[in-house]
């Protein structure tokens, strides 16, 4: 396969001379072993606990691994060894050095609580999911954490889409394999990748006894990417209680598979919405489950402006990740029923970010923007992301750019 370079390639160098160790995490057939591997140094030994055998010894004798396996070290599939922690612990402070261990591996809950309290301050958490816009077109070193602003007048696009190539694109996902080889079958890529996440993460990771539940779960959480999570509607619609859906849903985000949005909070206010937002991170995958079988057929139906949105956020998501930030992302809905699908929040500013499947740039769409002004923190530039060929001045503060900009 072709290594297309990735935005995070900086952040794990620069990293690498600031901590003993970094982790490198995210869902399944995202890139993150290739991406380490790409920028891994000649001297640094790679192993796997794919491999049953390693994964035995790490599991049951973590000390002699460490002794058969010198740093500077690539340990891959890190969760299945969660008994490496303490180890990695010892021999970080007896070489004092950094850039020692790198660890890769599917974002579990219970590894991540091992990790930061076995781990921490000696370890950087990086976050990888699928090809961001601009690390598919190539232009991986440009990208930056997204923040709206006039200067975005002069950013120049990665690329042109018609309505037909973008829901291509949205269609196909932004999972490495089926973005870089068209040809591959990718309803067999998905049912391959959803069957592995569920026989091996699922299975093996969790407490889930009916699998066959699950994937209805999972399908159902599809169906609903892009709107305020309702837990009794996923509960009754998949025939479980609301406490075994929020435990499942937790699964799926620390799996990376889903983001929960979160609403924004005021203390000047209590007519806000309290419950996140779901989005799925892979929009190929988000498809798949909902059972659109090309993407003719999703850019023409009901959950078209739903994808579109699920990419929006996921893209700038992306773009705060791979530089090695995390982001301030809030939602915001009053009873009154006016929202906003994004908010930034940086240096104690509002920036808000509407997301709208139409070409034609229209100055209501920045109506609700005002609704912020009562909040103590100031309103900064907001924009609205569509399919406007060129960026477009709305007002003296807001103004609409094209999807091709993130």
């Amino acid at each position: 396969m072709s290594y297309y370079p990735r935005t995070l390639e900086n952040a794990i160098n620069s990293l690498s001379l600031q901590f003993p160790a970094l982790l490198l995490s995210g869902s399944r057939q995202t890139g993150k072993t290739t991406l380490l591997k790409a920028v891994s140094a000649s001297n640094r030994k790679y192993v796997t606990l794919d491999d049953l055998s390693l994964r035995e010894l790490a599991r049951h004798d973590p000390k002699l691994f460490l002794q058969q396996f010198e740093p500077p070290l690539f340990i891959d599939e890190i969760q299945y060894a969660p008994e490496l922690f303490p180890y990695l612990k010892m021999r970080i402070d007896e070489q004092r050095e950094n850039g020692l261990f790198w660890l890769s591996g599917s974002q579990q809950f219970q590894m991540m609580q091992r990790i930061t309290e076995t781990l921490a301050g000696r370890i950087a958490i990086l976050t990888l999911s699928g090809f961001s816009q601009a690390e598919f077109y190539q232009q991986a070193t440009t990208s930056l954490p997204f923040l709206p602003s006039f200067e975005l007048l002069r950013k120049k696009s990665v690329t042109r889409y018609t309505p037909e190539t973008l829901f291509q694109y949205l269609w196909q996902g932004s999972m490495p394999i089926p973005a870089v080889y068209p040809q591959t079958d990718w309803h067999v890529f998905y049912n391959s990748y959803l069957q592995t996440y569920l026989q091996r993460d699922i299975r093996e990771l969790s407490q889930v006894a009916n699998l066959s539940v699950f994937t209805r779960f999972i399908r159902v959480c599809a169906a609903r990417t892009g709107q305020i999570l309702n837990y009794s509607d996923l509960a009754r619609d998949t025939d479980i209680s609301q406490q075994t859906a929020k435990n499942w849903l937790s699964l799926l985000e620390s799996c990376s598979l889903v983001y929960l949005l979160p609403p924004w909070h005021s203390n000047t206010t209590k007519r806000l919405i309290k419950t996140p937002k779901i989005y799925f991170l892979d929009t190929g995958l988000c498809a798949f489950l909902t059972h659109w079988t090309s993407s003719e057929t999703l850019q023409h139906g009901a959950m078209n402006g739903a994808i579109f949105e699920t990419f929006v956020v996921g893209e700038i998501l992306k773009s705060y990740w791979y530089n090695a930030q995390n982001p301030n992302f809030f939602y915001y809905r009053d009873k009154d029923g006016k929202e906003i699908d994004l908010l930034i929040e940086q240096n104690n500013r509002l920036f808000p970010i509407e997301i709208k499947l139409a070409a034609t740039v229209k100055k209501e769409w920045v109506r609700n923007f005002s609704v912020l002004d009562r909040f103590s923190q100031a309103r900064d530039v907001g924009v609205v992301i569509c399919l406007s060929p060129e960026p477009q001045i709305i007002d003296n503060q807001n103004l609409a750019i094209p999807i091709t900009l993130l």
